[in-house]
């Protein structure tokens, strides 16, 4: 039971952020985002809360793993983890509650940062837990490239 409660509750907390920061969104992604200049390559809305629900899953698991794992840096990796998480739930206000694709742009850069530096210094922690951060990492570059591509081009 203490297995799963030192996964599960890092996973509640990810998805509690992840729908916090949604109710920031939700006007923009109403009134606002539909009207912008997006890239070809931007997914269908359908794919976002599929995609997302999959990496908060995912970095649940992972720092749970890392706060199970002992490691002399678990509060270094617990501190990374957090700063990150702060970043991803800033990014939905700066981009889509102000409405400011370049503050949102500055904001995924050190989120970017953040997460591949995480992903680095848990991989001693635990490896798995690393590993669950590359599906966040791919989605990150996909979402740094399309912010950036609204910012540019309106």
């Amino acid at each position: 039971m203490k297995n799963f409660v030192s996964l599960f509750v890092p996973v509640l907390i990810c998805f509690l952020v992840g729908w916090t920061a949604s109710y920031f969104q939700f006007e923009s992604l109403q009134l606002w985002y539909p009207l912008l200049n997006k890239s070809s390559l931007t997914p269908p809305n359908a794919v976002f809360p599929i995609a997302w629900g999959i990496i908060y899953l995912c970095m649940g698991i992972s720092v749970g793993l890392v706060f199970r794992s002992g490691s002399q840096n678990r509060a270094l990796l617990l501190a990374l983890f957090t700063v990150q998480l702060f970043f991803n739930f800033l990014w939905s206000i700066l981009f889509f509650y102000f409405r400011n694709p370049l503050m949102g742009f500055i904001d995924i850069l050190v989120l970017d940062a953040g997460v591949i530096i995480y992903a680095i210094k848990s991989y001693k922690a635990n490896k798995f837990a690393s590993w669950l951060f590359v599906p966040y990492i791919l989605w990150l570059c996909l979402a740094t490239y399309l912010n950036g591509y609204i910012w540019l081009n309106n």
